[in-house]
């Protein structure tokens, strides 16, 4: 465990593996389990009871709440929430043992696992199951309790079984505007009314015209 000398907070039941990379001000809460050649950034927060497999990469200002599972293969970029109970996949065909039922097939990555990007900004609701082979856009939302099974797009709000995109919010999280049932077809210049970022929707693709 490489921890850098300022004030990262690790409680002492949290289990750190080896070459595990923590930067300044995070915090660790209790019984999380962070496996081996993981890279977590700054001032984040790794909730309790949190699983974080070997290898994934976090960036800085990461909130993750309490009993999240994330899997090998997973990057999660700057300033995203991940909210309680969420869990992320790897493998679309997942099988425990070889055809033959005679061999356990081993947890290393192979052809079958597959990634997924959080990107910057997006917020997780609470419950939520994550796909792989699929990207969650810059500073998109997603609805509590929804299947995330296909790349959700930047700005886009998307709720449901399977998740869906059913309107855009803006960097603060307000929501923008709702969408027609023909995502592709609406067209909008928007104003946010909480703190006035402006955007323009065009087919669908949210463009922030006065990022900050």
């Amino acid at each position: 465990m490489n921890l850098p000398v300022n004030q990262i907070k690790v409680h002492p039941t949290a289990i750190i593996e080896s070459d595990v990379l923590i930067g300044d001000r995070t915090s660790i809460w209790d019984n999380v389990h962070i496996r081996f050649g993981t890279r977590i950034g700054e001032e984040c927060i790794i909730g309790e009871k949190t699983y974080v497999a070997y290898g994934v990469q976090i960036g800085d200002r990461v909130k993750i709440n309490a009993f999240v599972y994330i899997c090998n293969a997973v990057t999660i970029e700057d300033g995203v929430m991940i909210s309680a109970g969420t869990v992320f996949t790897n493998d679309r065909f997942p099988r425990a043992t070889t055809v033959d039922l005679k061999q356990l097939r081993p947890s290393d990555p192979d052809e079958h696992t597959l990634p997924t990007l959080v990107r910057e900004g997006a917020t997780i609701g609470a419950n939520c199951t994550i796909g792989n082979d699929l990207a969650i856009g810059r500073f998109a939302m997603i609805g509590m309790g929804s299947l995330v099974t296909k790349s959700i797009p930047d700005f886009h709000l998307a709720i449901g079984h399977p998740a869906k995109s059913v309107g855009c919010v803006c960097r603060c999280g307000q929501l923008l505007t709702r969408f027609p049932a023909d995502v592709k077809s609406f067209s909008a210049d928007l104003d946010c009314p909480a703190c006035g970022l402006q955007y323009t929707v065009r087919e669908g693709v949210v463009t922030e015209l006065t990022p900050p």
